[in-house]
C-alpha cells in the first residue's frame, strides 16, 4: 500500500496543528527548526516569571474543591499529612498547582503529562520480566497537556524538598537547574533515536548502581535496590492480615485500613472484578483466573490520594500463594479544567492508558473497572518491588544526582507521546531554559510556603480539621 498523501503541519500561534486523519511526517530538521522559531514568540526568559493570578485565589477553597470526591472521614487524614511540612503540602496540592501552572506561558506543544510530577512520584519497581527499573510511578492525574507543566512541577518539588533538607537556596536552585539540564539534553538525544528505540529505552537499577561516582554512593544504591527487591506482596500480607475462623482476613487499623460496613460489599466487589478482568489482555485473564478474592478493605494511601476510595484486595491461588491488588479510585484529572476532559469515559482507563504510554514497562495486572456506585477505579499490584528513593536528610550533591535521574526519565516519558524534536528545538543547546526554570522554581517555592502557612492558619482557626498520625 502506498502511504497516504501527507499534508504539512502548521504552526498557529504557538501550536503545532495537524488533522487526525492525515498524519504528518516531517524531518527531524524541520521539526527542530519549528521549535526554534517558537522562541521568537515565547523567549525562555518568560518561563522565569511567576505572579499569582489577579483574580481572588484562596488556597483553602481550591483544596476543599478537590475534596468533593473524597470520603469525609479521611479528609482530616489528608490535611494532617499535608501539614507535616511545605513538601508534604506540595505533594497533596497538585490541583492548586495545576490552577497556577495553567496561567503560565506554554509553547502549546502537548505530551501525555503525568499531572503530578514531583520527585517522589518517581521510583523503583519490577518489570514483568522481574527486572528492577527506575521510572515514574504515579499517574492518577495523567492527561494530554503542555509538557512545561510536568517540568515546572518537578523542578519546584526539588527546590521545596531541598529546603526541607536545609540545603541553601543556592544549592536548591542548582539542583532544579540540573534536573532541567538532564531533561533537555536527554530529550535532544531521544529526538535522534528511532521511535522503537525510544520505547525500548529505560533506566534500570544496575545502570544506576554503575553510574555511582563514589564507592560510598554505590554501596548506598545497592542497599536501596536490595531493600526494594524485598518489597513484595509475599512479605507484606502476613503483616496486614491474620487468620480469623480459618480464613485470612485483613486486619482493621482505622482510619488507615478498615472494612466497609456497606451491605453485600464483598459480593459487589466480586461483580466489579468481572469488569476489571475484561480490561486485561486475554493471556493475563488466564493468570488472574488462578486467584480467588479472599478479603477486601478500605485503605488510605499517599497524601494527594487520601480520602478517595481505595481498596486492598487479598487474593490466593489454589495452593494459597498470596496476591495483593490495589483498587484505587480514579477521579477526573486535576489538569482537566485547564487542558480539557479525557477522551476516556472511564477515568480508570484514562490512568491506565496514560501509564502505559509514559512508562517504559508497566504492571501486568494494570487494568480498570467501575463500581456499582458509579465510581471509576484502576487496579495494580499493591507492592511489587515498588519503592521511592529515600530523600529525607540526603546531601545536596546526592539530591543533584537524583535530579538527573528524574530529568532523564521524564524526557523519555515525554518523548514516547510527544514530539521530542519540536520540544528540543525550542529548548536549544544552551542552558537559558534551565536557568529560567531554576528561577521560576525558587519563586514558586516561596508561593508554596505561603500557601502552606495559610493551611496551618486554617487548621489553628478551625476552618479545617486535621488528624495528625504517628509517623
Amino acid at each position: 500500500m502506498s502511504p497516504r498523501k501527507k499534508k504539512p503541519a502548521n504552526v498557529t500561534g504557538n501550536k503545532l496543528t495537524a488533522t487526525m486523519d492525515e498524519p504528518v511526517f516531517r524531518s527531524r530538521k524541520e521539526r527542530m527548526s519549528a521549535g526554534e522559531r517558537l522562541r521568537e514568540s515565547l523567549p525562555h526568559s518568560l518561563h522565569a516569571v511567576w505572579k499569582p493570578p489577579r483574580k481572588h485565589r484562596d488556597p483553602i477553597e481550591l483544596l476543599e474543591e478537590s475534596n468533593r470526591y473524597r470520603l469525609p472521614n479521611l479528609v482530616p487524614v489528608r490535611y494532617g499529612r499535608m501539614l507535616r511540612s511545605p513538601f508534604t503540602f506540595l505533594r497533596g496540592s497538585a490541583g492548586l498547582m495545576a490552577h497556577d501552572l495553567a496561567t503560565t506561558p506554554t509553547t502549546g506543544i502537548e505530551v501525555q503529562a503525568c499531572g503530578d510530577c514531583h520527585l517522589l512520584n518517581f521510583g523503583l519497581f519490577a518489570t514483568p520480566e522481574r527486572n528492577l527499573i527506575f521510572d515514574i510511578n504515579d499517574f492518577d492525574e495523567t492527561l494530554p497537556a503542555p509538557w512545561e507543566w510536568d517540568v515546572k512541577r518537578l523542578a519546584i518539588s526539588f527546590v521545596v524538598a531541598s529546603r526541607d533538607n536545609r540545603h541553601s537556596d543556592k544549592a536548591a536552585e542548582s539542583i532544579a537547574v540540573e534536573c532541567i539540564r538532564a531533561y533537555r539534553e536527554r530529550l535532544r538525544k531521544l529526538s535522534k533515536m528511532s521511535p522503537l528505540n525510544v520505547w525500548y529505552d529505560r533506566l534500570d537499577a544496575q545502570t544506576i548502581i554503575d553510574m555511582a561516582p563514589t564507592a560510598e554512593i554505590k554501596k548506598f544504591r545497592e542497599q536501596v535496590v536490595a531493600k526494594a527487591k524485598g518489597r513484595v506482596g509475599d512479605y507484606l500480607y502476613p503483616k496486614i492480615s491474620s487468620e480469623v475462623a480459618g480464613r485470612r482476613r485483613l486486619v482493621d487499623q482505622p482510619p488507615i485500613l478498615y472494612h466497609s460496613d456497606e451491605k453485600d460489599f464483598l459480593q459487589r466487589a466480586r461483580q466489579a472484578l468481572q469488569d476489571y478482568r475484561l480490561s486485561l489482555p486475554h493471556e493475563r485473564r488466564v493468570l488472574f483466573d488462578r486467584y480467588r478474592l479472599e478479603d477486601i478493605a478500605i485503605k488510605a494511601v499517599g497524601i494527594g490520594s487520601v480520602g478517595t476510595y481505595c481498596f486492598v484486595g487479598l487474593f490466593f491461588s489454589a495452593e494459597n500463594h498470596p496476591l495483593l491488588l490495589q483498587f484505587k479510585e480514579a477521579c477526573p484529572s486535576v489538569l482537566a479544567p485547564y487542558a480539557g476532559k479525557s477522551d476516556y469515559e472511564n477515568q480508570g482507563q484514562r490512568v491506565v492508558t496514560g501509564q502505559r504510554l509514559m512508562q517504559s514497562s508497566s504492571d501486568i495486572f494494570l487494568g480498570w473497572t467501575r463500581g456499582d456506585n458509579g465510581r471509576d477505579y484502576f487496579v495494580r499490584q499493591l507492592r511489587d518491588m515498588k519503592m521511592s528513593v529515600p530523600i529525607e536528610g540526603i546531601s545536596a550533591p546526592r539530591m543533584k544526582l537524583y535530579a538527573q535521574w528524574c530529568g532523564l526519565t521524564l524526557a523519555r516519558a515525554h518523548a514516547k507521546s510527544g514530539d521530542a524534536a519540536l520540544i528540543s528545538g525550542y529548548l536549544g543547546k544552551s542552558d537559558t531554559f534551565d536557568q529560567a526554570l531554576g528561577q521560576f522554581a525558587m519563586i514558586y517555592a516561596d508561593q508554596n510556603a505561603r500557601d502552606y502557612a495559610v493551611l496551618l492558619a486554617a487548621e489553628r482557626s478551625g476552618r479545617i480539621k486535621a488528624l495528625m498520625e504517628d509517623e
